[in-house]
Order: C-alpha cells, then structure tokens, then sequence
C-alpha cells in the first residue's frame, strides 16, 4: 500500500508538472510579488490533487487486501473531500476568503466526528475534561482542533518542501506509537499518506516543480489531525497530549502568527506578511548569504536560499515531536515539552528579529 501510493503519487505529479501547459492557466501561481512569494517564474499549485488521486489509489489497494481497512480509509477519504474541494478551488480561482475556507474544513471535521467518531473527551486537565464530558462542549472543541491543523498546514506551506516534509514527519510519530500499540488501522492510515506525500515530495523539493497549494495542505493538514484524535480515542494508554506534541510546530505558529498580527500589530489576523518564522530564517539568515555571485542569475541564488531554509523547520518541527515519541502515555512529560517548545521558539523568534541570531542556527551551512 505504501509502495502503491507513492508510485501512484509521483507518476500523478509528473503528470501535472510535465503537462502544466495544458492547465497553468488556472493551476498556476502567476503571482511573483507578495510578502510571502519566493518563486520567479509560475508554478502549479494543484500538487495535493496527485496526492489526493495516489491516496484514493493506495486505499483502494489495502481494501483488496483488507475489506475493513479499506472502508476505514474510503470513509476517512470522503471526511476529508469538502476541506480538500474548497483548497483545490482557491487553487485554481484564487478567490475564496479564508473565512468560507475555515468554515467548509469545518463541515470536514463534523463529519469525521460523526462517521469516524472522533472525539476529544478528555485533555487530563481536571476542570476541562468537565467540560469536555457534555457532548456539545467536546464536539465544538473537536471541530476546532481538527480545523485548526488543517489551516495551520496551509500557514507553514510556505518554501519547497517545508509543509510536506512536516507533515511526513508527524505521520511517522503517529505510525510509530499505533505499532507500539497494536493498532493496525492507525498503522495503516498514516502510512498511507506518508507514500503519496513522498511522491510528491520529489518533485516539490528542492526545485519547487510543483506546489503543495491549499487543497495539498489541507488535505495533509486534516489527515494528521484526525489521526491523531483517532489514535487516542482507540488508546486510552495514549495521552491525550500526544495530539498536540505531534502537532507543536504548524499549531503553535498559527497560535503565534494570530497573536503577532491581532493584538503585538494591530492587523487582521487573515493578512498575509513576512514575519512568519520560516520567511524570517530566509531573509535574516540564508538570503543575504547567497547573494548572487560572477555569472550566477538571481534565480539560482533565490533558488538556493529556499531550499535551504525548510531543513531548518523540519529540525525545529522534530524537536518538538521526539518527546512525543519517546514518551506517548506520559501526560506531564508531553505537558512539560510542549511548553519548552513554545518557550524555546519565541526565544529563537525573539532572536534572529532582534539581528541576535544564535550561534547554531548562524554556522549552518
């Protein structure tokens, strides 16, 4: 199944970025200028479409192995068709308000909650795992927590390979901790993913051939987050928290970016800018040092810095999930991580804002 989907996903993508021609009229990102535009010439930006077509794919591949697990993922798959519509439709119109996206990845979640059951009953936090008892109350917060990751993804997918490289990471952890425990069908979801996005991946990174866009981000976005919920649920040994951790780097960014643009700015939380940490790493650290050089095009220069720029968010991304993978069922040690995550990425934040960039992050090559 793996082997399947990621064949499936890279044959698909080559498809698209060898017959963009045919379709960059509405696929492609024409747009060069912006504040978080780092490409010189157009690209597609449908690359979740070969990722949504090779899971299909590869689902359809367990269900002629497996019968149940087949279902489980073709029920996952239709859960997650509106937040994937919505995404390929701002791909190629470029025109929906993040709103109506947020709210269409939301009637996503719902269904997941209904034909999936998943559910967060419990954060190990006495006064709100209260709360959480009445079905109302945990049913709004599920659908929060599946919509925020979703979104979160489509913030952080913003240099070749950051987001898929992200989100193959997280799947890991997840497959990882379902093996520890015996749960196949979680084995079998992540897995799933985890092939169509490395088909992808070869085409996105480093060159940037083909973009994620938001159909890709929110389908990854939303696969994660659900699993993630599902893991739990069907593990009770399994600490709530571990759906967090694996989720620390795109959900604590979209937390921070909300809090930098509303209340530090002023602004509206939807505009885009160019203070998200990863453009920040491009442009205070691996821009200015690949200026370009005798008979070197800017482009290639550009080129350059953006491929080097994702390596250091998968770093920062997998040291806030190896706590989660070392120590899934200990509540207070994820608790624990988590908050030195936050503190250690407002610090190194803080840092490269103020021109006071730590020395690790300077002698990178």
């Amino acid at each position: 199944m793996l082997l399947f989907g990621f064949l499936s996903s890279i044959i698909l993508t080559l498809f698209l970025v060898r017959y963009s021609h045919l379709h960059s009229r509405f696929s492609s990102d024409n747009l060069l200028e912006g504040p978080q535009k780092f490409h010189t010439i157009p690209v597609p930006r449908i690359g979740g479409l070969g990722i949504f077509i090779a899971l299909c794919i590869a689902s359809l591949v367990r269900a002629l192995q497996n019968f149940d697990d087949g279902l489980f993922l073709f029920t996952a798959i239709t859960c997650t068709l509106p937040a994937f519509a919505i995404g390929i439709a701002e791909d190629t119109c470029k025109k929906i308000r993040v709103l109506t996206r947020l709210f269409v990845v939301a009637i996503s979640a719902l269904l997941a909650i209904y034909f999936l059951d998943v559910r967060i009953t419990n954060l190990d936090i006495l006064y709100i795992d209260s709360g959480l008892a009445l079905p109302v109350i945990s049913i709004v917060f599920t659908c929060f927590a599946i919509t925020g990751p979703a979104n979160a993804y489509n913030i952080i997918d913003g240099f070749n390979g950051l987001a898929s490289m992200v989100g193959i990471i997280s799947l890991m952890a997840i497959t990882y901790v379902a093996f520890r425990v015996g749960d196949i069908p979680m084995v079998i979801m992540p897995l799933a993913l985890i092939g169509c996005i490395a088909g992808f991946f070869i085409w996105n990174y480093p060159r940037g051939l083909i973009f994620l866009g938001d159909g890709g981000a929110y389908l990854i976005g939303f696969w994660i987050a659900i699993s993630s919920i599902l893991i739990i649920n069907r593990n009770p040994q399994i600490s709530p928290w571990f759906a967090l951790i694996v989720n620390a780097y795109p959900v604590f960014e979209t937390l921070f970016t909300i809090w930098r643009r509303k209340v530090h700015q002023g602004k509206s939380p939807g505009l885009p800018d160019a203070a998200h940490f990863h453009s920040l790493i491009y442009r205070r650290l691996l821009r200015w040092a690949h200026v370009p050089q005798q008979n070197q095009v800017e482009s290639e220069s550009t080129f350059s810095a953006n491929a080097k720029t994702s390596p250091y968010l998968w770093l920062l991304s997998s040291m806030a999930i190896m706590p989660g993978v070392l120590w899934w069922n200990l509540t207070w040690v994820l608790q624990l991580s988590f908050v030195i995550f936050c503190i250690s990425y407002w610090w190194i934040y803080k840092s490269i804002v103020h021109f006071n960039t730590p020395n690790w992050l300077k002698n990178q090559p």
